[in-house]
């Protein structure tokens, strides 16, 4: 196993890493919209749905992987008001691509955001 860290992404919080790549597969941690500096983005779903891409973009090339190569994703919505406008927002950061997704509505997320992504993927 190989531990992935970046300083182009929020430090992790807690006692875990960014991500982690086994066997050819790069596993995420959840993301939250902070930048890299570890300031929470505030704005709407669309504005910290953005920040979590950005975040997410960092560690997959930390990783030598990008959103391209994602094969599964996990959404972690604060309310599923919220999913069209983080649904939208995801797919311009995927394009054509499509990976298996999960979304789900949960009670209450780190610092209070709107949401948290992780993200499977395949690295060379």
């Amino acid at each position: 196993m190989k531990t992935i860290s970046t300083t182009n992404a929020p430090a992790a919080i807690g006692p875990y890493a960014q991500g982690i790549v086994v066997n050819g597969m790069f596993y995420s941690s959840g993301q939250i919209p902070l930048t890299a500096s570890g300031e929470l983005v505030e704005g709407d779903i669309v504005a910290q749905t953005n920040q979590v891409f950005e975040n997410l973009k960092a560690v997959l090339e930390a990783a030598g992987s990008s959103l391209d190569r994602v094969v599964k994703t996990t959404v972690f919505l604060g309310d599923m008001n919220d999913f069209a406008a983080m649904n939208e927002t995801y797919a311009n950061h995927f394009g054509d691509h499509k990976p298996a997704r999960s979304a789900v509505e949960v009670a209450r997320l780190p610092k209070d955001v709107k949401v948290e992504i992780e993200v499977i993927a395949v690295v060379e």
